[in-house]
């Protein structure tokens, strides 16, 4: 498969693939609808602990008003929790709650349990296949997040 047909190849599976995920774990975990940004934003802040809406908006790759945003609906929603920055009283720090560090293991967990048993139902090589690309994936991931 040539370079371009391997583009297009991915591009057109791994969306369907997520979607389908995503779908059947909030299905399997009565997980609430939550976006991959907001997702995103809770792994970030779980794997580095509080942060400014600028630094969440820097290591996404996102634009602050779509942060602000996006922590606007998580605070509803009870994902975060907001302190006061110690070195700015007019700026805050936000941090996954307590909520969202259950709900998100959760979606690990249930998400892993229905890989596996998709994987399970697949023959022998197409499983051997599938069991390189994780690494793989990652690799893809960074090139991809050192594209302009």
């Amino acid at each position: 498969m040539s370079t371009s047909t391997t583009a297009i190849a991915l591009a057109q599976a791994l969306g369907p693939v997520r979607r389908a995920l995503v779908k059947a774990t909030r299905a399997a975990g009565d997980l609430p609808d939550l976006s991959e940004a907001q997702i995103e934003v809770l792994r970030l802040l779980v794997g580095h602990g509080v942060l400014s809406s600028t630094e969440i908006a820097t290591r996404l790759g996102l634009a602050r008003p779509t942060v602000s945003n996006l922590l606007k609906s998580m605070s509803g929603l009870q994902l975060i929790d907001r302190t006061a920055s110690e070195g700015d009283l007019r700026s805050t720090l936000v941090g996954a709650s307590p909520r969202a560090r259950v709900l998100l293991a959760r979606y690990d967990r249930v998400s892993a349990d229905i890989l596996d048993e998709a994987l399970g139902r697949l023959d022998p090589d197409t499983r051997d296949a599938l069991s390189g690309c994780a690494a793989a994936l990652t690799q893809l991931t960074a090139a991809l997040s050192s594209v302009p």
